[in-house]
This record gives C-alpha cells, structure tokens and sequence, in this order.
C-alpha cells in the first residue's frame, strides 16, 4: 500500500470518528454543561418544617443566674435545613427497632432458608459477597415451622430468665451496625497547607495525588438501639417511678409521647437509619439521594428555638412563661416544684403546647433534646461564626468529660431557667435518661427566608 493511500484512509477514519461523536452532542458546540443528570425531588421531608436561613446574637438572652460565663453573645450564621416540628415520638422510635428486630429475623431465617429470605445475586446475576435481605419474603412470627421456630427463639429472652414464663424479644440483641465515613479527619491537613501525601487526590483533600489507604476513614458503628426503660428509676432513685418503667415505651397510650432513655450514640444511629431508609426509596425511584438526616448543631437548635425572633429569650418571644390568661405554656418545673400546674406532671403528648414563629413544638420543656455539637464551655470563643459546630467523636477510651454531648430546652423536670432559648448543659454520650429525647434536622440547599417550602408534587427534572 501507498504511503498516500495509508494517510488518506487514517484521514478517513478520524473523520468518521469526528462525525459520529459529533452528531451524537446536542450542545452544537456550545457551553451548556452535561445533561443526563439524575431527576431530583425538592420535597419538604414528612413531619419536618423548614428553617430559613439567616444570622443571629447566639448566646445569653438574659442575665447569666449562674455565673458560667459558657455561652457569651456572639453573632453565627446558619444555612436553611428541614427540622422535625416535634420530638422523635416513641411510636416512630418503634418503628426503628422493628426493622432492626426483622432485619436480624431475616438474617437468621437466612441460614437455614436462603432462597427465600435473602437475595444472594445482583440484577445481573452475579453472586453478592453480602447476601441483601429480602424484605418482600413475610416472617411467621407466630413460629409453626419447626425450623425457623429453633432459629427465632435465640431473639427471644431464655427460659430461664423470663418473669411469669412471657415470651418477649430479648433488648440486647438488638444491635444495629452501620458504617460512616468521617470526613472531618480525611480533611485535616499536615506539615503547613500541604495535605498528606497519601490523602491527596481524593475526595478528601484539595490536592493532586492518589489516595492509598482511603479505607482509614471508615468508622464501624455496632450499638443497641433499644431505650433505656429503667432510666426513670435510677434517675430518681428515691422516688416510686415503677409505672413509667413497665409502659412508658410499650404501652400505646404514650405512642405519641417523646421518646426517652435514648442516649446520643443511639439518636445518631436512628439518623442513619432513617437516612438509609428514605435513599433506599429513592434510588428504586430513580432520584438522587437527599441530604443526610443528622441532630441539629447547637447553633441551629438555638435558631429554630427562637423562632425568628431576634433576642427571644423564649421560643414563644416573650418574657414570660404564662399566657394572657395566666397560663403556663410549657411543660417544666414551675414555682417551687408544683410539676402538674403547667399540664404534664413527667413528658406529655407532643405538640399539646403552641408552636413557635417557624411551626416547632416543644422547643422548651417536655423532654430536653440531642445536639450534633461535643460540649465545651468555651465552645464560643473558638468555633466558626458560619455554621458554628463543635464535633468530636469520642471513643470508649477518652476521658468523661470528653464524652459530653450538648443538650438543649431543658425538660419537664427543670427550672424555667433551663427553658430558655440559650441555656446550654450537658450529658455524656451513651446515658439515656428519662428527661432527654431527640429530634432530627436535614440540611437544605438553597432555602432562604421567604422562600415557600416545596411539597413532594415538586419534582425537577432534566428536558
């Protein structure tokens, strides 16, 4: 062949090449970025109301009783995020521990009945390393098989340490394991500016490189998620709490009481669930994954709490802690201990009080809450005015007081003192007491003050 003859045809070829590519682009040349993007909802979460964003005087909004000197004014921004209107009920904290109980049901069914309760290949039929539960099979709790009746009983408590011989599941086999990724560590920096070698490149750092051992900032969480139902005895040891011991959490004439005796670690590990549980529903939907479910920081506990009253010293934006009428209008500890004057002798019924400027019930009183945010009492003198948080993942080994976690809105048991919008105190991380519940908050991209909260008819899509 011709020399001419072999360029004419490579000439021919990137041609072809040119004009195939070049037919298939609808962007005639232009700048309009990439098209086959996932669809979205922008859809206000169920049970959740948004929190525009916006900047606020953090800190006391009265006198200082107790001379702590741990939360000086200070002005923070905050970025807009979905907040649940009220305290995680016991019924919705139920429904966690259900799916933990089935999820350990179908792993144990799993072993002996696998084609039925597990999915062991993926849709293109290649073996998982991991078996999936298969959520569609259905558990025979009432145990008929003889074979799943022998692998079920290991749920339940023994023989030989059941009350009145009741068959009931045994709370410390519930453990939920997750894993997350902890970004805050991958994103420290070392030696100056520069990041560490074998973190760069990465979607944790800022510069060039490869990542070799991406692996370390995995975190394997294993926890059980059952409350603490005898909170309300060894919190009060010298008082007859027995009742509220036996039903609080089962009975369901407290199904819309807050949930108490849930600690930290296990309201965060609720966050992940129900994060999981929404993307799990998206993506067979064919949508992009939301933003993570999380506790609220500190400071956007205290923001919502305001109610977009500036120097609220209560979330209702007044003084005082009675109504026109004399009323008392939250649920806490008034006078000199008259618990039952104000409605609720221990936590009542959510949202039994007016809600505040941005629709959020029970922000003081009823059951003080979780915050995202390590307690300091410093805290304010070095955090970031932008979306101030204090974050730090203490471990079995670290010392007690770095195990404090951030509580706010004081409870049913408390002085108005502790009611009000700025008072911060604290409880280490794994306690659950009879006087603390949580709430969840997801951040929100884009909300600003004014702006009309989407619904889930509100789907964008690519044309």
């Amino acid at each position: 062949m011709k020399k001419s003859d072999k360029m004419r045809r490579i000439v021919l070829l990137v041609s072809a090449v040119v004009l195939f590519f070049g037919c298939g682009s609808s962007d005639k040349g232009e700048l309009i970025g990439v098209q086959d993007r996932p669809d979205f909802l922008d859809m206000q979460p169920y049970g959740m109301v948004d929190i525009p964003q916006g900047s606020f005087l953090m800190g006391a909004a009265d006198e200082d009783l107790y001379k702590l000197y741990e939360h000086q004014p200070k002005t923070v921004q905050v970025q807009s995020f979905w907040m649940d209107e009220t305290e995680i009920t016991n019924n919705e904290y139920r429904q966690f521990v259900y799916w933990v109980r089935d999820s350990i049901a179908y792993r144990l069914l799993g072993e002996i009945n696998p084609e039925e309760y597990l999915i062991e290949a993926d849709q293109w039929g290649e073996e998982l390393e991991t078996p999936l539960i298969n959520w569609k099979a259905k558990i025979d709790w009432n145990m008929k098989n003889a074979d799943e009746r022998e692998q079920l009983m290991t749920l339940f408590v023994p023989t030989e340490e059941r009350f009145y011989n009741n068959m009931q599941i045994d709370a410390r086999k519930l453990n939920y394991e997750y894993y997350w990724i902890d970004l805050r560590s991958a994103s420290k920096k070392e030696y100056g500016n520069q990041t560490q070698e074998e973190y760069r490149g990465s979607a944790f750092a800022s510069r060039p490189g490869s990542l070799k051992n991406r692996d370390k900032f995995f975190r394997k969480e294993v926890i059980n998620i059952y409350p603490d139902t005898l909170c309300w005895m060894h919190d009060y040891a010298y008082s007859y709490n027995d009742a509220a011991t036996r039903s609080y959490f089962s009975h369901p004439r407290y199904d819309n009481y807050p949930v108490v005796g849930v600690s930290y670690r296990q309201a965060k590990a609720f966050s992940v669930w129900r994060t999981i549980m929404m993307n799990d529903y998206l993506s067979k939907q064919d949508y992009a994954r939301m933003e993570d479910f999380r506790l609220p920081t500190e400071a956007e506990w205290e923001y919502a709490a305001r109610g977009g009253v500036d120097g609220a010293p209560y979330p209702w934006g007044g003084p005082y802690v009675r109504n026109g009428n004399g009323c008392f209008i939250a649920n806490y500890k008034p006078l000199r201990g008259n618990y039952g004057d104000d409605g609720g002798v221990t936590p009542i019924l959510v949202a039994h009080y007016a809600p505040n400027g941005f629709g959020l019930y029970d922000m003081a009183g009823n059951v003080a809450e979780w915050c995202e945010d390590a307690y300091n009492e410093s805290a304010y003198n070095y955090t970031h005015d932008l979306n101030q948080v204090n974050v730090y993942n203490a471990t079995e080994d670290d010392a007690p007081q770095m195990k404090r976690k951030t509580v706010r809105g004081g409870s049913w048991k408390d002085q108005k003192y502790f009611i009000q919008t700025a008072t911060r105190s604290y409880e280490y991380q794994d306690s659950g007491k009879s006087y603390i519940g949580f709430r969840c908050v997801q951040s929100y991209l884009g909300r600003v003050r004014g702006d009309n909260p989407k619904t889930s008819s509100n789907v964008y899509r690519n044309n």
